[in-house]
Order: structure tokens, then C-alpha cells, then sequence
């Protein structure tokens, strides 16, 4: 993927060739259409050849008639200006050696917008007039077009505005410099259309500098005075700098990529080009700048930034509201510019996650999803305790809710800080199951959404290829599987815009720019996910070794601002994320890796098979004899997808792109077989790379059988540029078949709605605050058998109480012995073990003074305030062990019995 960017940034950018899925390499150029291969002048801006509009090269529009704004904005064509024109210095304008006749075409007209500027006008016009004239041979035949924006002082009346080859165009009213601007190009007549500022802040000089740079192929040559060699003489007020750069940050962000400087009101442009623009524009305020620029970027029209003299001049127009109305400007800009197909896709992706979540979306407060098992109990409860946090600026990377008095390391669980943190007032506000279920269902959504961009902008540009690649990325059956209890597996969207970042780094263009915004995501991914920031890491290094195999010439070019930039990432990351880190690692209750046993690995019969939920093909009993439990299914991509994967490798082998998802797919698939792999049907067990790295640092926590996760962006991109190809075929079986083929693939992998089923009630007794009563200051209350990740509804009874009240044990991952192993939940007591023998087998063990020696020092060290049992299997059993233990029979209120541990016990 190196290479191949479809977002401007300065210098050269080099789009890759359409719908070949070819990535280019450094210096690789695939651009089409006549003029692209020019030389760039100054900071020269290739936009992306694959926007709508014409490209350099193309027959030039015919110059726009001049139109008038209807009441409701819209532009409606007529016969006439849309303001009164009065042309000084005779017919035309064009005495004095003007270049003839009324109405013909000039070399240069020059647009300079006005309001209010009786004072300043007159000094501009002289300068620029009487540089033209003293140039004329430079210059050859020119016209300078003041548009008075309905000014209210005695612009009209400057004795200037009556030289040769000078016209005026007014309007009634002032509407803003956008509107003053449309008006002059309009009535321009300019093989070349300069626009400038009427305090000329930029001498006229410098248009010799723009008019190289346009000589070089470019389109649009603008003023800069951001980029090197530019000059200022006196600079604006400090706020005001710092305000503009703000500015030029989010429109680079927004708008136009890699144009550090839109708003110098100096600039040049091809004449037809720019009526093009200006008459497609629609503001009328100071953001006219961006959305002229923005249209040129969108037509894939190479734009120029090029270093000028410029100095601040006073009684600028620009107020503090002009900074506000500009945001919006870039808003309607933005919303303008968003494809059909795009939004389409968008909205597809959430009508899919919805569909996903729909037994639980609905109602999220009343409906359980049946395979998390206790996984949604436990998040709601992460989602919870983060808001409480929040709201009483406690501490977010521990807390003693559960597993009292040890606690909870949350920096070391899954809490999702980057997800958690936000969503604290719709947690406080609706609770923590409508913000999860919100959370997931957007989150997904936007994970599919961002594959679906990357694979527009490196793969294909055909938006239906992009959404079926997208589609598997985000939805193949492991993604289906976690989403029913783990978001930090399904909420993604971060990991395509690293993945891009990094490529970007790759062309060398703004190393040190795109590494600090690297480290940003990857800090921020800290706090969504690290074991997924793992995998992805995983699957990018395996993709870049194999394209680096296929394209050393790639590779060659690539790495040393590979490395440079992924230093500069590090150097920015790590700060960032260094305190929550090594809380992790080295805080209160951290621990050392975490035990998932020895078979862990995905059987080689899993990536073959269907997963439970696949709407059509699922098989729960295979599905389950294949995988450690319903959220852990991490493979099942199914043989037709498989067969048509190898189908697409073959076809497209040529495609160096190709070749590395195949080698990533493959490698990541062997990968997750584990450290020992067993040959089906056969009693032979062969070691498995990913022995390599089972007992090495961070890799040791991982589940191995979660690296088939990275195929699913791998299979999806291979099929995005199947199905790319099968649409562009020009034979009608060829693509018949092809698409077919794909169809079939993914037939078997849609998912059916995740099961859900109606959520156990709370007790009253918590509910209703009863426990209140039997809970003190500083105490706890002990659901009985403790929770753990087995049995965690007490988590639920303690979010639904508003965390009012603490629990010992829980579900979580903490440290367990001298040696501080990672265990599922809190570390074992003798009376929290029997307890939870008995729940499980109903055998009550012989209660003699030992038992009750122990349950007391236990009961002592959780700081118990009350023992609560809830009905459930072997109650009976439990209750008599309890009345043993206490020395009397517990309390039924509220749905539960109670046994009130003050009164004596």
C-alpha cells in the first residue's frame, strides 16, 4: 500500500491508476490526462485524479453567463450582470492600447472586491494600474474590475475608478466579499483572473512569482505566507495570527488537504477555470476562498502555494464574528462535498449494526444478549463506574467498587477510557445499558465506515467494491461473534486512520507532521483497545514485508521515513499514554500476563467452517465444538470464502497488492493456529509459529486464536478488487461469474440478529434502596455466591443502585499469589470458594467451628455489612449453609433474604 495517497499534501502527490488496486510507490506516477507530468512550481498541490470534474487537459468550459441570486439563494442564469456594471474609461474599457473592441478577450483582469474603501482604494488602483501599464509587454492587454459591494461611504466616487481599462460593478446592497468576488469573475475577460484585496497587503509585484508557477502547469497559483520564502513586513495582532492558523488547520483538515494558506487574498488562476469556480460557488462571506480552492482540489486541478511579500495593513474588514461565520462556511463546504454513494454506504453500515443489535437496541435497560454470557454485565459496569469517575473527578484508572478491598486496576482491564470517558453524560443521563448499546451500535458502524474510506482512497474507487470490502472487514463472522461482549474488539474505526497515517508516512512527503498525528491515534487507541492495536500491528508488519518483498523499489524509498516517522510517533505517543501505561503495569493491582490456558489456537477446521450466527448456514454445535465460546469464534470465514479468496489470488497474481493480502491473510491464519497445531481427523500435532512469540512480553496475554481477526480486512480488500474488476469487465460472462462468485462467498457469512433475551429483574430490595439499612458507611454488600466471571448480575444490581453500595469479588482481571498471575476475577477466599461450590453443586459441606472461624475472619476482611441471596439454583442449599455460618436464618424482603451481619455474628 505504500505510496499511493489520494490526499494533497505539499510537493508531489502521486495517485495510483483507476481500479487497478495498484499501489505506487514513491516517485511512481500513474497520473492521466495531458499536463500531468509538468513540473510543479512552488509548494505545488497535485490534488486526486480520481475527484468528478475535468482535469488539466481537458476541451475548457465556455465562460459562464453572469447570473443573479433569486430570493432563496439559488442561482438563476440571465442576460444580464447581477449588479449594475459602469464601465470608465470608455467602451468596454479597453482604450489606451486595452486590446481592442468592447467585450473581447484580454490577457489579464485583475477582481478587487470593495467595501468601504474610499481611503485605501485609490492607492491600490495607482499601484496596480501603473504596473501594468510600465509592463504592458509582460503583461500584454489587461483590466482592472472593482466590484463595490454595496458600500456605504464614497468608494464609488474614487477619482481612480475613471482610468482607462478600469471598470466598476456594483450592488445595491453589501453582501460579503464571496459575493463581490463572484460578481467580478463573472464579468471578467481575463486568459488569467488575478483577485486581490483592495488594501493590496500583497505588493502587485509578486504577481510575476504566480504567473511562473501557473506557467508550470498548475491551475491556481495562491499566495501564501505560510510556507518557506515568504516574507511579512508587519505582522497582524498576536490573537489574530493564532486565530488564522487555527483557521488554516481545520480547513486543511476539512477542506482542501495541504494548503496552508487560503485566506492571502492574492491569487492567480486560469481564466476560464476560475469563472468555472466562482460561478459553481455559493458563499457569500470570506469562505468563498476555501470553496474556490476546495472546488479546484475536487476536480483534481493542481493548485500552487506559492511564498509572498506580504504586510498587514489597518482598517481591515475582518471583525471577530468573521472568524465564527468561516466555521460555517467550512461546514457547508464539507456537507456539499459528501458523495451520495458515500452517505449511502454510511447509512447502510448503521441499518447493519442496528439489524446486528436489534433484540437489544430497542430496549437495552430490559433485553440481555444471551451469548456475552457475563460480558454485558461487566461493561455496563466499566461504562458506569468510568461516568461516576467522571462526575466526582475520582480517579478513572482504579477503583474499589468491586473486588473490595483489592480493587480494580481498570488501566489493566478492558474500560475503554477513549470510549467511556465520552459517553459519561449519556451514562449519567439514560444509564450505562442505553450507552453501551448506543456505543456499540454507533461504533461498529464507524469501523465499517472507516475500512470503507481506506479502501476508497488505496484500493478501489468504486464506492460498491469499497462497501463490500468494508462490509466483510467490519461484519465477517469473528467481528459478528465479539459483538456480542466485546467492543474493544468491534469498535475499530481508529485502526484504518493509523493504518493510512502510517502509509503516508511511506511517501516521505510531511514526515514529521504525520508521525506526531500517528502517535495521537495510537495514544488514543491506548485507551480504546491495546490488544487490538496489537493485531493490527501484527497484520501491517506482515503486509509490509510482503509488499516490500514484491516492490523493493517501494521499500527502498520507503523505509528510512517509515522509521523516522514511526520514531516521531513513539516520541509522541509515549508521553501521552506513559501514566496510564505504566499504571497498568506497575500500579495497584497490575499483574504479570494472564492465564487462557494452552489451547487457545484456532483448529485449522474453524477457518473452514460457518460461525453460529450466520443467518443461513450456522451450526451452534459445530460452532461450539470449534471454539472456546460463543464470543470467541475467530475464525469461520466459511470454504466458499476461502475458495474464492484463492480463486481471486490466482486471477490477480500479477497485482503486487495481491500478493501481500494473500501472504497477510495466510500468515495471519497460520498464526492463529497456536504454538501447537492438530492435524484433523489424526493424532499428529505439529509446533506452530506462533510459539515463537507465545511467552514473549504483551504477546503472552494474547489469545492467540484473535489474530484470524486480521484476515477479515485482508479477505475484504481481496474482494473488493474482485468485485471492481468483475464491474469493469466488458465481457458479460466474465463479470457475471465474478460477481456471482463473490455473492456466494458472502452469503453464507450474514449474520443473523445476536440473541437476546429479557433481562433478570432486580431485586426490589436494591431497588427500592432497602439495602440502605443493612449497608454502612465504609462496608459492603455481599451477594451470595460472591460474583465472579461466572455469575457477575450482582454487578448489575450494584449499577442499578447507582454504585451506591461496594461488592467483594467480581469480573475483572487481576493479580493472583506471590508472583501476581493474572487471574479472572478477584483472588480467592476459602468461604468465597465453598460458597460458590455449593451455588454450583448443591452439596452443602458439614458447617462445624472452622467454617464459622473463617467465614467471620472473611466476612471481616470484605468489611460486610449484609450476606444477600437471591433466588437461583440450589438457594436451599446455600440458605442452610448461610444460617449455619451466621448462627441464624436470614430475612426475606425485597425478592431476597437477607442476613444482616451487625446484629452479633
Amino acid at each position: 500500500m505504500p505510496g499511493q495517497d489520494h490526499s494533497p499534501e505539499p510537493g508531489h502527490v502521486h495517485p495510483a491508476g483507476a481500479g487497478d488496486g495498484h499501489f505506487a510507490g514513491p516517485g511512481h506516477s500513474h497520473l492521466a490526462g495531458p499536463g500531468h507530468n509538468r513540473p510543479a512550481g512552488p509548494g505545488h498541490i497535485r490534488p486526486e485524479a480520481d475527484r468528478p470534474g475535468p482535469h488539466p487537459g481537458d476541451v475548457p468550459s465556455p465562460t459562464p453567463i453572469p447570473h443573479q441570486r433569486a430570493a432563496d439563494g439559488a442561482y438563476v442564469p440571465g442576460p444580464s450582470a447581477p449588479g449594475r456594471e459602469r464601465r470608465t474609461g470608455g467602451a468596454g474599457g479597453n482604450e489606451d492600447g486595452g486590446g481592442g473592441e468592447a467585450g473581447a478577450a484580454v490577457d489579464l483582469s485583475v477582481v478587487i472586491p470593495a467595501y468601504n474603501e474610499e481611503h485605501r482604494l485609490a492607492p491600490t488602483l495607482d499601484a496596480i494600474t501603473t504596473y501594468l501599464t510600465d509592463h504592458e509587454g509582460r503583461w500584454g492587454t489587461w483590466e482592472v474590475i472593482v466590484v463595490d459591494d454595496g458600500s456605504t461611504d464614497g468608494t464609488r466616487e474614487v477619482p481612480a475608478l475613471n482610468r482607462p481599462r478600469v471598470r466598476l460593478v456594483t450592488s445595491p446592497r453589501n453582501r460579503g466579499k464571496g459575493h463581490a468576488l463572484r460578481l467580478g469573475v463573472a464579468v471578467s475577460r481575463g486568459h488569467r483572473v488575478l483577485t486581490t484585496d483592495a488594501d493590496l497587503s500583497t505588493p502587485i509585484e509578486e504577481l510575476e512569482r504566480l504567473d511562473k508557477a501557473l506557467s508550470e502547469g498548475n491551475t491556481a497559483a495562491i499566495g501564501s505566507r505560510s510556507v518557506p520564502g515568504a516574507d511579512i513586513a508587519h505582522r497582524q495582532h498576536r490573537t489574530r495570527e493564532l486565530l488564522g492558523r487555527a483557521g488554516n488547520l481545520l480547513i486543511r483538515r476539512t477542506a482542501v488537504p495541504g494548503i496552508r494558506d487560503t485566506q492571502c487574498g492574492f491569487k492567480l488562476f486560469e481564466g476560464d477555470r476560475a469563472r468555472e469556480a466562482f460561478g459553481a460557488a455559493r458563499l457569500d462571506g470570506w469562505g468563498i476562498d476555501v470553496e474556490v480552492l476546495h472546488h479546484f482540489h475536487r476536480a483534481g486541478r493542481p493548485i500552487a502555494e506559492v511564498p509572498v511579500r506580504w504586510s498587514h495593513r489597518p482598517g481591515s474588514k475582518v471583525g471577530p464574528l468573521d472568524y465564527l461565520r468561516v466555521l460555517t462556511d467550512l461546514a457547508r463546504i464539507r456537507a456539499r462535498s459528501l458523495r451520495p454513494a458515500d452517505l449511502l454506504a454510511t447509512a447502510l453500515f448503521l441499518l447493519m449494526s442496528v439489524a446486528l443489535y436489534s433484540g437489544r437496541f430497542f430496549a437495552p435497560s430490559h433485553r440481555y444478549l444471551t451469548d456475552s454470557m457475563q460480558d454485558q454485565n461487566q461493561w455496563e459496569w466499566f461504562f458506569a463506574v468510568t461516568a461516576d469517575s467522571v462526575a466526582h473527578l475520582h480517579n478513572p484508572l482504579f477503583t474499589d467498587l468491586q473486588g473490595f478491598p483489592d480493587g480494580v486496576n481498570l488501566m489493566a482491564n478492558t474500560a475503554m477510557l477513549g470510549l467511556s470517558v465520552p459517553f459519561a453524560p449519556i451514562t449519567l443521563l439514560f444509564g450505562p445499558a442505553v450507552s453501551l448499546s448506543v456505543c456499540m451500535a454507533l461504533g461498529i458502524a464507524a469501523t465499517a465506515a472507516a475500512w470503507y474510506r481506506l479502501i476508497v482512497k488505496r484500493v478501489v474507487r468504486r464506492r460498491s467494491a469499497a462497501f463490500v470490502g468494508a462490509s466483510l472487514a467490519a461484519f465477517a463472522p469473528p467481528m459478528v461473534s465479539h459483538a456480542n461482549a466485546h467492543p474493544n474488539f468491534v469498535i475499530l474505526f481508529m485502526i484504518p486512520l493509523i493504518i493510512d497515517r502510517a502509509l503516508r508516512l511511506a511517501t516521505g512527503a510531511r514526515v514529521v507532521r504525520d508521525g506526531i498525528v500517528l502517535g495521537l491515534m495510537a495514544a488514543y487507541q491506548v485507551f480504546l483497545g491495546e490488544e487490538p492495536l496489537l493485531l493490527a500491528s501484527i497484520g501491517t508488519a506482515l503486509f509490509a514485508a510482503a509488499y516490500g518483498a514484491v516492490r523493493r523499489d517501494v521499500a527502498r524509498a520507503a523505509w528510512r521515513p517509515l522509521l523516522k516517522g514511526l520514531l516521531i510517533g513513539s516520541a509522541v505517543c509515549l508521553p501521552l499514554a506513559g501514566y496510564a501505561l505504566y499504571w497498568q503495569f506497575a500500579g495497584p493491582q497490575s499483574y504479570q500476563g494472564i492465564l487462557h490456558g494452552d489451547n487457545a489456537g484456532n483448529s485449522p477446521l474453524s477457518l473452514l467452517a460457518f460461525a453460529e450466527r450466520s443467518l443461513v448456514a450456522g451450526d451452534a454445535q459445530i460452532a461450539g465444538s470449534l471454539s472456546l465460546n460463543p464470543t470467541e469464534q475467530n475464525a469461520f470465514y466459511g470454504w466458499p470464502l476461502v475458495a474464492v479468496a484463492f480463486a481471486i489470488v490466482v486471477r490477480l497474481w500479477d497485482n503486487a497488492l495481491v500478493k501481500a493480502l494473500a501472504f497477510t491473510t495466510v500468515a495471519a491464519a497460520v498464526l492463529s493456529l497456536g504454538p501447537k497445531i492438530r492435524i484433523p481427523l489424526t493424532d499428529i500435532v505439529c509446533p506452530g509459529p506462533w510459539a515463537l512469540l507465545a511467552h514473549k512480553p504483551l504477546f503472552e496475554s494474547v489469545i492467540e486464536g484473535r489474530v484470524a481477526m486480521i484476515c477479515a480486512p485482508a479477505l475484504g480488500m481481496l474482494l473488493a478488487l474482485a468485485v471492481d474488476r468483475a464491474a469493469a469487465s466488458r465481457n458479460p460472462t466474465s463479470q457475471y461469474l465474478g460477481l456471482l462468485g463473490v455473492a456466494l462467498a458472502l452469503l453464507p457469512l450474514i449474520p443473523a440478529p445476536l440473541k437476546s433475551t429479557d433481562r433478570v429483574a432486580v431485586p426490589a430490595f436494591i431497588t427500592e434502596g432497602t439495602w440502605k439499612s443493612y449497608v454502612h458507611e465504609g462496608e459492603t454488600l455481599v451477594p451470595v455466591p460472591l460474583p465472579d466471571p461466572g455469575a457477575a448480575e450482582a454487578l448489575h444490581w450494584q449499577t442499578a443502585a447507582h454504585l451506591g453500595f461496594k461488592l467483594p469479588g467480581g469480573y475483572f482481571n487481576g493479580p493472583w499469589g506471590k508472583d501476581r498471575i493474572g487471574i479472572y476475577g478477584a483472588s480467592p477466599r476459602y468461604t468465597s470458594n465453598m460458597l460458590r461450590d455449593v451455588g454450583y453443586t448443591g452439596v452443602a459441606p458439614v458447617i462445624g467451628k472452622e467454617w464459622r472461624a473463617q467465614a467471620r475472619q472473611d466476612f471481616a476482611y470484605w468489611k460486610a455489612g449484609a450476606l444477600v441471596l437471591a433466588p437461583q439454583p440450589n438457594d436451599g442449599a446455600l440458605r442452610t449453609v448461610l444460617n449455619r455460618l451466621t448462627g441464624r436464618d436470614g430475612k426475606w424482603t425485597g425478592g431476597v433474604w437477607v442476613w444482616d451481619l451487625h446484629r452479633g455474628s
